[in-house]
């Protein structure tokens, strides 16, 4: 059974988040899904999401691809949490690509294409501008 895990905000979830979700679980039989916390995003982007990292997780939690949810506290700790896990695959969105070829040597690391023209973003902005 491969595990495969993923990561992200997924703030004001969409089309793309859920695409990047159904394909990384169509590489395995259980799909992880590390949800960044509040405060990491703040420290990343220097503001919080539009939604709580609970809010988030519930979110991600009742998409039928996910079979478990977890917080990611920091970027460095992504080797723990590969082989807290057991991940086989990690999958992240091709944005990253090469950004996670180190771990390698633990799991596959696969870099999946993003939807086009979809960013949480560019739908913050488009919300935000009247």
């Amino acid at each position: 059974m491969k595990r495969v895990i993923t990561f992200g905000t997924f703030d004001v979830f969409h089309i793309g988040h859920l695409r990047i979700l159904e394909r990384a679980r169509a590489l395995g039989r259980y799909l992880l899904v590390g949800v960044s916390t509040d405060q990491m995003n703040f420290d990343k982007k220097r503001h919080f999401p539009v939604y709580t990292q609970n809010e988030r997780m519930e979110i991600i939690s009742s998409i039928r691809y996910v079979d478990e949810v977890f917080l990611e506290e920091s970027l460095d700790l992504k080797r723990h949490y590969l082989l807290k896990h057991h991940a086989d695959v990690l999958v992240m969105g091709d944005d990253w690509s090469g950004k996670f070829d180190e771990f390698s040597d633990i799991c596959e690391v696969r870099y999946l294409t993003r939807t086009p023209s979809i960013s949480t973003t560019a739908i913050i902005e488009k919300i935000k501008t009247p």
